[in-house]
């Protein structure tokens, strides 16, 4: 059993598997209909969503706030290594939580009503372009400025933090429309607003 721990590939395809038992001994053979296909593309939305939040919320609940305890010869670690390797999946996160949610509300037929926050469609609307706008962030100014904080990009020493600083600001700004982001998606469907 341990061997399924032992990476993070087998770990998820172990997890699928999980899945897959649990749909079939549960629900049965599902009915590969509309529904189930917007069933589907809402769980890969929520899915990539969870990855991308995640993330987030871990860069500035811990490794911002934990970057000035660690000692200087054990930073290049988190800047070589770990930071790299979270932004990856970080911005790869967004890209798949704004192209689900796209499909989503397209294959729902809502897209242009909640896009252009249309009545009864202004929750979920005013949640898509917040995401959409951190998404921005994410691709157009933390990632371009983190290459450069990071040594990814060559840089200044001052170019460096410059970088960097910028590249917080965004972050912490996205953290601060997660909240109201995440609020209008389950409002829409729980008549929160």
């Amino acid at each position: 059993m341990s061997v399924i721990f032992q990476s993070v590939g087998r770990t998820v395809a172990a997890g699928l598997v999980l899945l897959i038992l649990i749909v079939l001994l549960v629900g049965g053979t599902p009915q590969f209909d509309h529904a189930w296909g917007a069933f589907f593309m809402r769980w890969l939305h929520v899915l990539s969503g969870v990855m991308w939040i995640g993330l987030l919320w871990y860069f500035n609940f811990v490794q911002i706030p934990s970057m000035p305890k660690i000692p200087d010869e054990q930073k290049p670690a988190i800047g070589k290594v770990i930071a790299p390797a979270a932004l990856f999946w970080f911005r790869w996160a967004a890209l798949a939580t704004v192209v689900t949610g796209l499909l989503l509300a397209t294959m729902n037929g809502y897209v242009a009503s909640a896009l252009g926050l249309q009545r009864p469609f202004t929750a979920i609307g005013i949640g898509m372009w917040l995401g959409l706008v951190m998404a921005f962030n994410v691709w157009f100014i933390i990632w371009p400025k983190q290459k450069r904080a990071l040594g990814i990009v060559t840089a200044t020493p001052e170019e460096k933090a410059a970088a960097g600083r910028v590249a917080m600001l965004a972050s912490r700004a996205n953290t601060m429309l997660s909240i109201p982001m995440l609020y209008c998606m389950v409002a829409q469907q729980n008549a929160g607003l």
